[in-house]
């Protein structure tokens, strides 16, 4: 089992940056890809990021692409999601999370750990 813990969100000013940060734990994280989704009020939980177990394929969101920057650490079991030129339309819940297989066309259902999720607030 992997176990995931948000932190770095907060309030920050368009074209600003946020780096997120997922504390992850359990012996099989190195196994599992990890995803950065998001969800605002009255909106879908989107997917925005994701990078598999070896970080040799990413996947980005059009609207984060050129924008974001999702990396991972096996070694310090971590994943970062490096966001800079924000926009308020980026105001959600982060949230981290893992599956065991990274497909094209991925939703939510198909990860199947969580973490609690972070405030991301973007002011123009």
């Amino acid at each position: 089992q992997v176990y995931l813990v948000e932190s770095g969100g907060g309030l920050v000013q368009a074209g600003g940056s946020l780096r997120l940060s997922c504390a992850a734990s359990g012996r099989t994280f190195t196994t599992y890809a990890m995803g950065w989704f998001r969800q605002a009020p009255g909106k879908e939980r989107e997917l925005v990021a994701a990078i598999n177990w070896s970080g040799g394929i990413i996947y980005y969101a059009d609207s984060v692409k050129g924008r974001f920057t999702i990396s991972r650490d096996n070694a310090k079991n971590n994943v970062t999601l490096q966001m800079n030129a924000l926009k308020p339309e980026d105001t959600a819940v982060y949230y981290c999370a893992a599956t065991r297989a990274l497909r094209v066309g991925a939703t939510s259902a198909d990860f199947g750990s969580w973490g609690q999720g972070t405030q991301v607030t973007v002011s123009s």
